[in-house]
């Protein structure tokens, strides 16, 4: 079969294209098997034709000549994205003395030869075969090169070791990315997912603001023919492994976790049919998931939290085929979790609760980084086929999430976050606080609408689609401790620095006091506009040309516009070549460049109004809430990071022409086929990131400048930090009389070498990687795949996160806050995971019973030591890749071990419930094995203060697990489809 002009399509739709060999005459007929949607096509004299923006499903294509049918193909699956090619050789050459004679055939191309990304989509009925955990993300997973995220960042994942903020999720065409950081998204039910895209590469100019990956998610629709069933999902812990529990090196018990187990019941559901036969369609669909269960706290926050969470989402979408040529569809979303918690005092001598604290209420807020916005969407969408060559495409979309959290203390009111740190106490200090940490101001609100319009036209060989894509973001969001204010008791001594903070001699231990509190409504703007061309060259090879131009804009707590980023020109290139011209053998390459927005979350502290200080006391008692008692002050009250609760100016907030963060992406690979059944396949990645924007918050180069240019900064007002591109120059305007003077420094590279010689290296963030596939297709009896990739993530910048210390901030981290952070940053990155191998796929053994399996290895993080430098002339403490004064370079301390998970599962269909087997049965093992090796230690080796001797004080802490394999568990189900 000759391959034809091949495009692959939207972010919510397919195509179907091919080549006749004897067009004259000849319409093609393309009609959904499910709704009845048809389109005739015309063929042009080259015998090619092609069906844009068609919605995914299946569909028989039929050629007729003087209205007869000549040859047809049934159930052709159009797929996400992506291009089938359904061509009609032999047939449409037959017809000249077999005219009227259907021939219907299924077999088409395994390999897409349309397409120059690179990209995994699981359909429905994949997802529902497979041994996978029922979300969004457990799936995202099954594709190469994509990885867990650092577990304090909650349930995401690392596309091409780029950092969990930087992918983008899409449900229906509309982006549902969380609003604020960037980390995680609203979900939907999971059976209502009809295909699941992962995007890990390459793709086309209509995306963008992602620097990671693309999960793009399609749900089902309504069909001609009524559907409805009910489903049941039960974990009980009885079944369940119990998680190890967490010891310190020395072997002290630090988090007991045995009994840390859940029960889950999830009950789903889902109605579909034609309220109009052919024309006006309905699908509705929910899940709704009760789950207990109790964990119990660290020794430092002895704790056992009772804990009933309540999670419901449902799906309602509208499909109205006002003609053939006139397609509209409404999708209604909501996903909202509301875990209610009753906390009691833990006795770790006995592991028993024992008097009640209070109640932690909690809606659509995740107690750790917030990866879980949940939220309503809604989305409307029309699509127009205005000719056969002419297509339009408009979006409209809109979200809105409330996040909640309610403390109920049961008696202080004041409990503030208590921690201690001291390295040879006889017992631990606790208060009576429940969360021991920072918690969500009130009101705290995230709200998106965005709307998206492109045309599409098809000229002779080329495809012409040119588009527009606006969202603007909006959040109002805080943070402050739990009851105001944190104490944390430590051993005395000099605080590397600080020189006022002295105790006196003989002093065994001291107290700091610290307060953070923030709190604004931010918006980010973000505008694009892109244009792209597939040209078919000829028969065997495809050249796509695209280009991408973005514009971020960020606003204050106050309205105000403190960084605008315009013509983000980002070209996309790309080339397929169909090596016999019969879709069996592909070789493809693309290039293109890719950014990313500064997240709505760098406004809350850094250019917003926020509060951030540390005082220090010598304290003798300590009350029943852990507070300190009969205070004494050392020194005075250092405000960190410069935040004293005013709002910065907006114009000395971030350097002036801040680029945007982007990163360059190159592939090369193949897909070919072996026989009928099979597939495989090579490609080569190679990422860099080329521009990144981060903040530093060090006074010292403007100090230098201004002396070397005989300015007085005196009086000068300089923020405590400023967002700039690191590892450039940078200009940015300074208040150098404190009365609003501004006055540009134009800062080089050498104005931030300190005066021992320290400057900030240049900016380096490389992924190579290497991909060898092998897939067998379903053939009535079994589908498998396998995926192993041999990659490096490695440099001296993760992204916008900093896994190694778990910091939600995305864009304002630790790293680039002066240059001696930076020392000894270069080597491997948190996401890099240099061996990956992961297989999978089920065996429909009888047609009454399938069995699958899931594998998953990977060999384990690096490990660093971070802690104390010798000067700290910024004051950061245990905050360097240094340890023992000595240079801990990133990854020197080996890695965590490898990881080896296996499900199972099986599910059975009896034939006694119905010729369509609408009953079935399900058992799923997740971790068979009951590995439970560590996933995340903590990094930080010393506590940030030296002792007598002036040697730093090791942390107790260092390489203590906080994360391991999730424990075995295993889920039972049962559906029933009318």
């Amino acid at each position: 079969m000759g391959s034809s002009a091949a495009f692959a399509q939207s972010n919510a739709s397919g195509v179907i294209f091919g080549h006749l060999a004897q067009p004259e005459g000849a319409t093609v007929r393309i009609q959904n098997l499910d709704t009845g949607l048809t389109r005739e096509i015309g063929v042009d004299s080259q015998g090619r034709y092609r069906a844009a923006s068609l919605p995914v499903g299946r569909y028989r294509v039929t050629i007729e000549r003087d209205g007869q049918t000549v040859e047809s193909r049934d159930n052709v699956q159009v797929t996400l994205g992506g291009g089938v090619d359904v061509s009609f050789e032999e047939g449409a050459a037959a017809a000249k003395t077999l005219e009227g004679i259907t021939v219907t055939g299924n077999s088409l191309p395994a390999i897409d030869v349309s397409s120059v990304d690179s990209r995994t989509v699981l359909t429905a009925e994949q997802l529902q075969k497979l041994p996978v955990a029922r979300d969004v993300t457990a799936a995202a997973l099954l594709a190469p090169g994509v990885i867990a995220g650092d577990s304090r960042y909650g349930n995401v994942a690392s596309f091409g070791g780029a950092s969990a903020s930087e992918n983008q999720y899409y449900i229906n065409g509309y982006a549902v990315t969380n609003a604020l950081t960037g980390l995680g998204f609203t979900s939907l039910p999971f059976d209502a997912i009809d295909q699941q895209q992962i995007f890990f590469g390459g793709y086309g100019a209509e995306y963008g603001r992602s620097t990671g990956g693309v999960v793009n998610i399609v749900t089902k629709r309504g069909g001609n023919e009524w559907k409805a069933g009910v489903g049941m999902y039960v974990t009980p812990q009885y079944f369940a492994q119990s998680p190890r529990s967490v010891y310190r090196t020395n072997g002290q018990l630090y988090q007991y976790r045995g009994s840390n187990k859940t029960s889950a019941m999830q009950y789903t559901g889902y109605l579909s049919g034609a309220l109009i036969k052919d024309k006006l369609f309905f699908y509705g669909a929910g899940d709704f998931t009760r789950t207990t269960g109790h964990t119990v706290g660290t020794i430092l926050a002895p704790q056992d939290a009772g804990e009933v969470s309540k999670a419901t989402k449902w799906l309602a979408k509208v499909d109205w085929n006002i003609t053939d040529n006139h397609i509209v569809e409404f999708t209604g979303i909501s996903d909202q979790t509301d875990i209610d918690r009753s906390i009691y005092a833990y006795n770790y001598s006995t592991l028993q609760a024992t008097n009640y604290l209070g109640t932690d209420k909690l809606k659509n807020y995740d107690a750790g980084p917030g990866s879980a916005p949940g939220g309503d969407v809604y989305i409307g969408k029309y699509t127009g086929y205005l000719t056969d060559s002419l297509t339009i495409n408009a979006l409209y979309g809109r979200s809105e999430t409330d996040h909640e959290r309610r403390l109920g203390y049961a008696g202080s009111s004041n409990c503030p976050w208590i921690t201690d740190s001291r390295s040879d106490a006889s017992s631990v200090i606790v208060g009576c606080g429940m969360v021991n940490g920072t918690v969500l101001g009130p009101g705290a609100k995230d709200k998106t609408h965005g709307w998206r319009f492109d045309v599409e036209y098809q000229l002779g060989s080329h495809d012409l689609r040119a588009g527009v894509d606006n969202q603007t973001l909006e959040s109002y969001s805080g943070r402050q401790y739990e009851g105001g204010y944190r104490w944390v008791y430590r051993n005395a001594g000099t605080v590397p620095g600080r020189p006022d903070i002295q105790p006196p001699a003989g002093t065994q231990y001291f107290v700091e006091k610290r307060l953070f509190q923030t709190g604004a409504a931010v918006r980010t703007e973000q505008e694009a506009q892109f244009i792209e061309d597939r040209w078919q060259m000829n028969d065997r090879w495809m050249l796509y040309l695209g280009l991408r131009n973005e514009q971020f804009k960020n606003l204050n707590g106050d309205g105000q516009t403190y960084v605008a980023q315009r013509h983000q020109l980002a070209p996309r290139l790309g080339l397929t070549w169909d090596v016999f011209g019969d879709s069996s053998f592909k070789m493809y390459a693309n290039a293109g460049r890719y950014h990313l927005a500064i997240p709505s979350n760098v406004a809350i502290r850094g250019a917003s109004a926020s509060t951030y200080y540390s005082e220090y006391y010598l304290y003798d008692g300590v009350g029943p809430n852990g507070e300190p008692l009969n205070l004494q002050q050392l020194g005075s009250r250092i405000y960190l990071n410069g935040e004293d609760g005013t709002t910065p100016n907006p114009q000395t907030v971030a350097a002036k022409n801040l680029k945007a963060y982007y990163q360059d992406e190159y592939i090369l690979g193949f897909d070919k086929t072996l026989g009928t059944d099979w597939t495989w396949g090579a490609k080569l990645t190679y990422r860099k990131l080329l521009s990144s924007i981060d903040d530093f918050c060090d006074s010292r180069p403007f100090e230098k400048y201004a002396e070397r240019n005989g300015i007085d900064i005196s009086n000068a007002s300089i923020p405590g930090c400023y967002l700039f591109n690191p590892g450039e120059s940078n200009t940015f305007l300074v208040d150098v009389d404190g009365q609003g003077t501004l006055v540009p420094f134009k800062l080089t590279k050498q104005d931030f070498v300190t005066p021992e010689g320290v400057g900030f290296p240049d900016l380096k963030r490389k992924y190579y990687a290497l991909d060898l596939y092998l897939e067998h297709q379903f053939n009535d009896k079994w589908y498998g795949r396998v995926d192993y990739t041999f990659s490096r993530s490695y440099g001296n910048s993760e992204g916008q996160l900093k896994s190694d210390i778990g910091q939600l901030d995305p864009s304002v981290t630790q790293d680039w806050d002066a240059p001696e952070i930076m020392q000894y940053t270069n080597g491997p990155l948190p996401n890099d995971r240099t061996h990956q191998l992961k297989a999978y796929g089920y065996f429909q053994a009888t047609p009454e019973w399938l069995f699958g399996a899931n594998v998953s290895v990977a060999s384990g993080r690096p490990k660093n030591c971070i802690g104390v430098d010798p000067v700290d002339a910024i004051q950061y403490g245990a905050s360097y890749f240094e340890c023992n004064f000595q240079p801990s370079p990133r990854g020197s301390r080996g890695r965590l071990p490898w990881t080896y998970q296996l499900n199972l599962n099986t599910e059975y269909r009896p034939l006694w419930a119905g010729a369509s087997q609408p009953l079935a049965f399900t058992v799923n093992v997740y971790n068979v094995l009951g590995k439970q090796e560590e996933i995340g230690i903590i990094e930080v080796g010393e506590t940030g203060a030296v002792d007598a001797q002036g040697r730093p004080i090791k942390s107790r802490e260092y390489q203590r697990p906080i994360a391991f394999q999730k424990a075995r568990y295993v889920q039972f189900g049962v559906r029933y489809d009318f």
